[in-house]
């Protein structure tokens, strides 16, 4: 999609790099300052340039933000969905697999923290861009998810697959959320993964050992 100017022009090349920069500038202020008080001056003056170039860009310190989250999204959908096509249900490997999709995915919400911490708070705050872009970036994992629900899982199997997958998923994201709790806890990372995977499996297929 073509980066725009807040007024809808299209920027030519050095007013894409600043704009670039504004926003690389934004995402690393995320991870050093709370959301509350990011201001575009100081977004500005990290980027060397003036909050009056800021606002050519983007209106405020949201859409910014906005702008970030949905590259994310995008990129995240498809990262998400590679860790999902390559992973095993069954055979002598099927737990090892699991495992691997559980990594991947607490991987890509710890590099992208700070982000998702805002992504996070504005979704519950009822923001709808925000929240339309948390539900692109993980319903293409939990549609994959309940599709491998229902062809995976044991014939008598009561449960609705995309209930299944949804809950699921939503275990996935407290885990990757609480992920430093974990830690401080003194709760070891490889036993905390072990264990989502195997909950993993079992809501997949009906069994822990795949």
């Amino acid at each position: 999609m073509t980066a725009r100017a807040s007024d809808g022009r299209v920027p030519g090349r050095r007013g894409q790099a600043t704009r670039q920069r504004l926003l690389e500038c934004t995402l690393a202020m995320l991870d050093t300052a709370s959301y509350r008080d990011l201001k575009v001056v100081d977004i500005a003056r990290e980027a060397g340039t003036s909050p009056a170039t800021f606002y050519q860009y983007f209106t405020d310190v949201d859409a910014a933000i906005a702008e970030l989250a949905g590259d994310m999204a995008a990129d995240g959908a498809t990262r998400l969905g590679g860790l999902l096509e390559g992973t095993r249900w069954s055979g002598e490997d099927a737990e090892a697999s699991v495992r691997m999709l559980v990594t991947g995915f607490l991987d890509f919400w710890d590099a992208n923290r700070p982000l998702m911490r805002v992504i996070d708070l504005k979704a519950a705050e009822g923001e709808g861009r925000i929240r339309s872009t948390r539900k692109d970036l993980l319903a293409g994992f939990s549609n994959g998810l309940a599709e491998c629900v229902q062809r995976k899982s044991l014939p008598d199997a009561p449960a609705n697959p995309w209930a299944m997958a949804s809950v699921a998923v939503t275990m996935l994201v407290n885990v990757a959320i609480q992920r430093e709790i974990f830690a401080a806890s003194e709760i070891p990372d490889e036993d905390m993964i072990d264990a989502v995977a195997r909950l993993l499996l079992a809501a997949v297929t009906g069994t822990t050992t795949g």
